[in-house]
């Protein structure tokens, strides 16, 4: 695929010095004005980092209120203690972007709005806690979970990194880090005594790995055999 052409006739000069209005001789031509402006790139970051906090925030709330119905099961409340998911989400959103920096900041974002999701629903009147006991539960309820905090504020970043390499390069470096988070948490957890049933769960989150790297092997190899062609 050729790169795309980055200026059309109504961007040529003319003989005159001017520019060439592809509709009419005169006056300014509409179609030339520059789409990138600093104003629409400022207002489309923002919504960008909006809808990253707001994917982030739905998130850790449905994780947390996953976990409560208990009606549904006990695969339910296994389903809400998967760790990888929460690795799989910055790196979805900093796969969206292009350049590095912008990619760390968006899946932190995403990720601290997931947390703040999943506290929302933790002492919300959905799980029964009145609001009389905000902040209160709420200190606490960090505290306890400080371990899962810090390293969601560690691997945040890490795997929005993770994700803008693999879309910018096909890094395998990337894919070998998320498809091994999904496919090798439940030895980890096998490990140190903490896989809980039902064995199913744990089971699909294999299956789900293994189809998540076959995905990353088939484009990584295909990218770089474009890559060889176009050379």
């Amino acid at each position: 695929m050729g790169r795309p052409r980055l200026s059309t006739v109504a961007d040529r000069p003319s003989r005159e010095g001017g520019s060439v209005d592809s509709g009419s001789n005169h006056g300014p031509s509409h179609h030339s004005r520059r789409v990138d402006s600093p104003q629409s790139v400022s207002y489309l970051l923002r919504v960008i980092f909006l809808a990253a906090a707001v994917i982030g925030f739905v998130f850790g709330g449905a994780d947390q209120y996953l976990g409560s119905l208990i009606a549904l099961g006990p695969w339910a409340s296994t389903v809400s203690v998967v760790s990888a998911p929460w690795l799989v989400l910055p790196f979805a959103v900093g796969a969206t972007q292009t350049h590095h920096r912008r990619a760390m900041l968006l899946g932190f974002t995403a990720v601290v709005s997931a947390l703040a999701g999943y506290f929302a629903l933790t002492i919300s009147p959905l799980e029964s806690v009145p609001l009389s006991h905000f902040p209160s539960d709420l200190i606490d309820l960090v505290r306890a979970q400080l371990p899962n905090v810090v390293g969601g504020f560690v691997t945040a970043p890490l795997f929005g990194l993770l994700g803008q390499r693999w879309r910018t390069e096909r890094s395998w470096m990337s894919a070998v880090a998320v498809a091994a988070a999904v496919c090798l948490e439940p030895l980890a957890r096998l490990a140190v005594g903490r896989l809980w049933s039902p064995g199913g769960v744990w089971l699909i989150e294999i299956v789900l790995g293994a189809c998540l790297a076959a995905y990353f092997l088939r484009a990584g190899v295909t990218y770089r055999r474009r890559l060889q062609t176009s050379s």
